[in-house]
């Protein structure tokens, strides 16, 4: 049975449902199931001068492999009705219950994997809802505790802290923490990605990894005795490593994931090497769930002038880790 993948179709003035119009257009050898409002994908494919066929299903419906022109969409009604390119807070609720909704469908197990168009943080916070991302979201509903991680041909970057202010991110990391990141690292490299025993790279919080106490201590104090502890279960650590000399081919040919300390000291790399071609994915969840690595894009939404090698990933990412996790479970 090919993967089930359902897809969110994020901010509704956004480029999220150009993407699902896009995707709708070609065939592909799994099963694709829309979540979102049927009017709102027609409106934004009659734009695109796109014709498609829309086929609304129930949550569970068989739903045959992709067929191209033919969108299948779970509905979800919007609160007012969208313009392209200009944001409402009205609809914050609908983003939302779209979230909710499939994020509940794959916890039922009528789906693989979710993949999330994105979504604009502010609009939502403007309707007065406390909303700090989808990875956040997610975890309140399943229970899960989540890894940021980036995927681009080639290199994983997965991160101990993500959206802190660099003030926060030393105290930030402690020996519990790098230990229940590396844990999730670890398990889902195994698990979703079917890498028997995976190579980790870890970086240093401080330049040349503290310079052995010179530049800082941290390295001493947290990150070298966890990696220790789990190496003796285990797993293959190497680190603390400066993150200025680790990026380099001949040291990631390889790894199967490095782990940074902090945002802006991997993903700067990754985005680097494969931005518009990298997929986000949250570890640590019950479900698979995998995202876009840019924005809603709001200035491109219904122009037809977007590249959807992002969300392609994302979907490639979610079908291999569907399928990885069943060749586990077999």
């Amino acid at each position: 049975m090919p993967p089930r993948l359902l897809l969110t179709s994020g901010e509704p003035a956004g480029i999220g449902p150009d993407l699902c119009v896009l995707l709708a257009c070609l065939s592909a050898p799994y099963s694709l199931t829309f979540l979102g409002d049927p009017n709102l994908l027609a409106s934004r494919a009659r734009l695109l001068g796109v014709r498609l066929e829309l086929r609304v299903v129930a949550a569970g419906d068989a739903v045959p492999i992709q067929e191209a022109g033919v969108l299948h969409v779970l509905p979800t009604r919007q609160r007012t009705g969208t313009e392209p390119g200009r944001l409402d807070p009205a609809n914050a609720a609908y983003v939302l219950e779209t979230i909710a909704e499939g994020t509940r469908a794959c916890l039922a197990g009528h789906y693989d994997a979710l993949v999330t168009a994105p979504v604009q943080k502010s609009v939502i916070n403007d309707a007065g809802i406390v909303f700090t991302g989808h990875t956040e979201f997610i975890a309140e509903i399943t229970g899960g505790w989540p890894v940021m991680m980036l995927a681009t041909q080639g290199l994983r970057v997965a991160l101990a802290t993500t959206h802190l202010p660099l003030s926060e991110v030393s105290r930030t990391i402690t020996p519990e923490r790098l230990t229940r990141v590396l844990r999730v690292l670890h398990s889902d490299l195994v698990d979703r990605f079917g890498i028997p025993s995976p190579r980790i790279l870890v970086c240093g919080l401080n330049p040349h990894a503290g310079e052995g106490g010179h530049l800082g201590s941290e390295e001493i104090t947290v990150i070298e005795p966890v990696l220790e502890r789990l190496s003796r279960e285990g797993m293959s650590l190497v680190g603390p490593l400066p993150a200025d000399t680790l990026f380099l081919p001949r040291k990631l040919e390889r790894a199967d994931a490095v782990l940074a300390m902090y945002h802006d000291q991997g993903l700067p790399v990754l985005k680097y090497a494969g931005f518009g071609r990298a997929a986000n994915i949250t570890l640590g969840l019950p479900i698979i769930r995998t995202s876009v690595d840019h924005g809603t894009a709001i200035d491109l939404a219904g122009t037809g002038q977007i590249d959807s090698g992002s969300l392609d990933e994302a979907i490639r990412a979610a079908t291999e880790m569907a399928e990885a996790g069943r060749r586990s479970r077999a």
